[in-house]
């Protein structure tokens, strides 16, 4: 108590020099660690939506220009595109690209509508160019040339499978009893001479190998009205 009896004085010290100035500089800190980490939380989310929009394969890419493009409808594309793979790992086989090529045949033959195959050839280039970093003239040379040959073996196949397809749906229709049954036997007579060894695994009654028989016949026109499924 002071000595005029007033009300007591507490005295709260004085303040610690510096002590001001270090709690706004660990708020400073605080805060620029905050900011620092929001910032390499945006960019990393940022870097994930880039990488997750752009195309990174030859078919997300070829799907992307397509649509780019306007071909984005032309559906058929889509059925070369799921091909593409195979065709291009046997360039060099002859035999086994007109196989490939057979196939690719029967699946677009369901599709209506006229099909432009220099169409593909255009969004192929576009989807390479955008892939392949050291691009150049031998490239598109090289690329161009695969193509080109694969486009001259379906243009003489394309239209022809479903002329194929009503002769063969003619033809069976017209066997008889004896004509069913000289396929019948062709059938295993072919088999055999080709591989002889498959006849330890057909002794079942000619019942059952008739029917088997006939089972393959019908599997012919299968492919022609179900490719996907068959082929």
């Amino acid at each position: 108590n002071d000595e005029s009896g007033g009300t007591p004085q507490v005295s709260l010290g004085e303040p610690e020099k510096g002590a001001d100035t270090k709690t706004k500089s660990g708020r400073n800190t605080w805060f620029k660690n905050t900011e620092k980490s929001a910032a390499n939380t945006s960019r990393g989310d940022n870097q994930a939506v880039r990488n997750a929009t752009v195309p990174q394969t030859f078919s997300e890419m070829f799907m992307f220009n397509a649509t780019v493009m306007g071909f984005g409808n032309k559906l058929w594309m889509q059925e070369i595109l799921a091909s593409f793979d195979t065709i291009v790992t046997n360039v060099s086989n002859s035999y086994r690209l007109q196989e490939e090529c057979d196939v690719l045949a029967l699946r677009m033959a369901k599709y209506k509508g006229t099909i432009v195959l220099s169409e593909y050839k255009a969004v192929m280039l576009a989807s390479l160019r955008s892939l392949v970093k050291e691009w150049g003239s031998s490239h598109e040379l090289a690329w161009s040339w695969l193509w080109e040959n694969v486009e001259r073996v379906l243009e003489q196949i394309l239209g022809k499978p479903a002329q194929q397809e009503r002769a063969l749906v003619a033809m069976l229709g017209s066997l008889d009893e004896a004509a069913l049954g000289f396929i019948r036997r062709e059938v295993y007579a072919k088999f055999f001479a080709l591989a002889p060894a498959g006849q330890d695994f057909f002794k079942q009654s000619t019942t059952r190998l008739h029917f088997i028989a006939d089972r393959l016949v019908s599997m012919t026109l299968d492919i022609y009205k179900e490719p996907k499924k068959m082929v």
